[in-house]
């Protein structure tokens, strides 16, 4: 090979950017890191927003696939800085009548509260847990056949199924409430083919390692992955914002950790026809309305499982969190949203000064909505937690331009990278041998605009730089 300035560039510091880059470094390539904003990151980025001393997670807050990710577990990261702090109840949901159904460590004790679901729960729910260790690599990458196929087979016949098909399985509010607050997490409609496959995961992961809390806020993540990157002789530039690949130092590969629509501003020049049409159809699914609360005492929910969960999922009925997402899918704004809490500084008492708390929470809204949804967001944590907004210090508001000005990635406020639905779950960005590759000899996308899509995990760096690594080093 001709001599280059860097063997590899990886563009964007994002979970999956920073995967890329060290799983390249690994090989023993030299690699440079690029960084449009002042700190590295992508969705993993903690400020104050709110009030001195009050820590808010920008973007990504729950992170329950950062144990259960294969890369991630594989890396040094206590030895960065990096400490996971475990809530008692990882997800509640509560309901109406004061009471909770919770996701827990023990699925004993997750089925306990569902009543005459237990069963049907465990029986759903164990053998997953079980046969995790096998498929976790198979499922969080690209589609291809997989080690253990009557292990896959098992999982796959169930996460293709759509949540609400699923959801058939109980006959309790709480079990169907339950599991709806999981699946909502696809950010698209319940009815949809392919939204069980979150709400298992989401599930599993709970069941096997927790939906852990980073100290600090969710930057440590980053800084962790950054520290070990550079400490194996990986390059780090921040404030260098690329809109054009003349911007680049000269290279073997570029990967880049940017969704189509970036990457047809960046490159799209030297994709072939078919291919740049193909990133031009690219889809992008429901944006989010975020609110960080600084808050004088504990959110006061009248159910005791919510006061002990570092997640909570409001929206009570499977009917109603179903209604919710669908009338946002068709371009409407809820009225009685589906709306993700998290309260991490009940656990993590460096978030927020002594006696102090720090609360995150979002709906789902209208792909590019500027509605201001706070009112009705906070009329939905009231529902749950009466006296709510008497605890209120300060709060800070982001709607679909705010979240996408912050993180280009966040296209109209769509926080996965494109939707996730069936068509796009696997070819997702393109339909090609390898969804890692371009068209373009050398480049290669690495976001979570390709397989396994969102979430804090890493695989889709870590998949496409062994791709990169294959093609273009022979390794």
């Amino acid at each position: 090979m001709e001599k280059r300035d860097y063997d590899a560039i990886v563009v964007g510091a994002g979970p999956n950017g920073l995967a890329a880059a060290i799983t390249l470094q690994q090989a023993g390539l030299a690699v440079l890191l690029i960084e449009g904003k002042s700190t590295i990151g992508g969705g993993l980025r903690s400020k104050e927003l709110t009030l001195p001393g009050f820590v808010h997670d920008v973007c990504s807050a729950i992170h329950p696939m950062a144990l259960s990710s294969p890369f991630f577990s594989a890396l040094p990261l206590k030895d960065h800085g990096l400490q996971f702090i475990q809530s008692p109840i990882d997800a509640a949901h509560p309901f109406d009548d004061g009471t909770a159904a919770v996701l827990q460590h023990s699925i004993e004790d997750t089925a306990r509260l569902l009543g005459e679901d237990a069963q049907s729960y465990k029986q759903l729910i164990t053998p997953l847990v079980k046969d995790w260790p096998l498929i976790a690599d198979d499922a969080l990458g690209p589609l291809h056949f997989p080690a253990h196929p009557f292990a896959m087979a098992r999982f796959g016949l169930k996460a293709l199924t759509s949540a609400t098909f699923l959801a058939k399985r109980f006959k309790t509010q709480k079990a169907r409430g339950l599991w709806a607050g999981m699946a909502a997490h696809a950010i698209q409609p319940l009815t949809n083919t392919s939204t069980s496959a979150i709400a298992l995961a989401l599930m599993i992961a709970g069941h096997r390692q927790g939906w852990p809390i980073p100290k600090g806020g969710a930057q440590s993540i980053a800084n962790a992955l950054a520290s070990y990157f550079l400490s194996i002789g990986g390059r780090i530039e921040v404030d260098q914002y690329i809109r054009s690949l003349d911007q680049l130092p000269s290279s073997h590969t570029v990967l880049f950790d940017v969704t189509p629509k970036q990457l047809l501003q960046i490159a799209g020049h030297r994709f072939s026809s078919i291919y740049k049409w193909q990133l031009e159809k690219y889809r992008y699914g429901m944006g989010v309305f975020k609110i960080d609360w600084a808050l004088d005492q504990p959110i006061p929910f009248k159910a005791p499982e919510c006061r002990a969960a570092g997640t909570v999922h409001l929206g009570s009925t499977l009917e109603e969190i179903r209604l919710s997402e669908q009338q946002s899918s068709n371009g409407r704004h809820a009225e009685k949203p589906f709306v993700l809490l998290a309260q991490q500084s009940l656990f993590d008492t460096s978030r927020a000064p002594s006696g102090k708390q720090v609360a995150w929470a979002y709906c789902h809204v209208p792909n590019g909505s500027v509605k201001d949804m706070t009112g009705i967001i906070e009329n939905q944590v009231e529902r749950f937690a009466p006296g709510f907004r008497d605890t209120i210090l300060s709060k800070h508001v982001m709607n679909t331009a705010d979240m996408e000005a912050y993180n280009a990635n966040y296209i109209g406020g769509d926080i996965n990278g494109g939707i996730m639905d069936l068509a796009q779950l696997f070819t997702r960005p393109a339909l090609r041998s390898s969804p890692y590759r371009t068209s373009a000899k050398g480049l290669y996308i690495c976001s979570s605009s390709t397989p396994p899509g969102g979430g804090v995990h890493g695989m889709c760096g870590y998949h496409a730089a062994k791709r990169a690594l294959k093609d273009v080093f022979g390794k």
